[in-house]
């Protein structure tokens, strides 16, 4: 009996000193240079924030924040580098739906979620449904009738397989039971052209590229698929107010870093990053790219993949999705 108290001591112990040694390895932090992965190439949404963020947190510590693209196979080069990474507070990974898409979309992905812990989700952009002018649907509802008319000869654009936008046109697609063809391109700008063009009548689209055309009377804007309407397009209905309330998407970036990191270190980054994310600078740089900021906890962000994770698995496999 006396030596199991005397195990159960010693353990309590231990772990009591570990926890102090995290709690005082967090005080200090970073000591050192930071990199923030991204899976990408210079110049997309995820990129772009991840460098904003950079720049924020650069200035907040007076350490240096380090973007490095790692660019491959959807993102999945990148992330696998970031979730074999030391987990001691000095690497990190940028991410987008590729976290958890690609376990569905790959057969072989090269990480999985239990390979990171969440930071924070740092913000979001919904989709926007738009239509060429010429189409003749003014509402979703229109839209869905005008597809039903013409099975399997009309055709939506977006950003490429795999991506939200396209996502969220399958889930449009399937939920309705429509035969609607899906074409994808190589990015955001080039699918909504496509659409102003006319090639691909209809668009699931990322809305950074979007909004000016639609601005400028070049495509119709029928709903944004979040959960409320987005100042870049206030007077743009969501998809629930337009009948359609089961078709929520949005593209969202969040950090995650490699599983085992110190739990004090992920905190204090993600105060580092809520307050950033308040600055009325970086509020104005993210609303020109039409996104929110978030900043939610580790919890709910890991609640979030979970979620997206189960959702957008069940619309991948149904629609019989892989990588292309």
């Amino acid at each position: 009996m006396k030596k199991m108290l005397f195990l159960a001591f010693s353990l309590l112990t231990a772990v009591m000193v570990g926890a102090t040694t995290q709690s005082a390895a967090a005080q200090t932090w970073p000591e050192r240079p930071v990199k923030l992965i991204v899976g990408f190439a210079p110049g997309g949404p995820t990129d772009l924030i991840a460098r904003l963020l950079a720049q924020q947190l650069s200035a907040q510590t007076g350490k240096n924040f380090i973007v490095e693209n790692v660019p491959g196979a959807g993102g999945n080069v990148g992330a696998a580098r970031a979730a074999h990474s030391a987990p001691d507070g000095y690497t990190f990974l940028v991410t987008g739906g590729n976290l958890t898409n690609n376990q569905y979309l790959f057969a072989t992905p090269g990480y999985g979620l239990k390979d990171f812990d969440a930071v924070t989700l740092a913000a979001a952009t919904p989709v926007v449904l738009a239509v060429n002018p010429s189409v003749p649907a003014h509402t979703v509802k229109e839209l869905v009738e005008w597809i039903r008319a013409n099975p399997g000869k009309e055709s939506f654009a977006s950003p490429g397989t795999g991506t939200p936008p396209q996502l969220v046109g399958a889930l449009f697609t399937q939920s309705q039971h429509l035969d609607l063809v899906h074409v994808p391109f190589d990015g955001g700008g080039t699918a909504v052209e496509a659409t102003v063009a006319g090639h691909t009548p209809i668009s699931f689209g990322a809305m950074a590229p979007a909004v000016p055309l639609i601005k400028a009377g070049q495509l119709r804007a029928l709903a944004v698929t979040g959960k409320e309407r987005s100042p870049a397009l206030p007077d743009v209905p969501t998809m629930a107010e337009a009948g359609f309330p089961e078709v929520v998407g949005v593209t969202w970036t969040a950090v995650a870093a490699p599983a085992g990191t110190p739990k004090p270190i992920i905190a204090k980054l993600h105060d580092l990053i809520v307050d950033g994310l308040s600055q009325p600078a970086v509020k104005a740089k993210l609303a020109a790219m039409a996104y929110a900021p978030i900043g939610d906890t580790p919890d709910e962000c890991t609640a979030f993949f979970k979620s997206e994770l189960a959702t957008w698995g069940k619309i991948i496999k149904d629609a019989g999705l892989k990588a292309e």
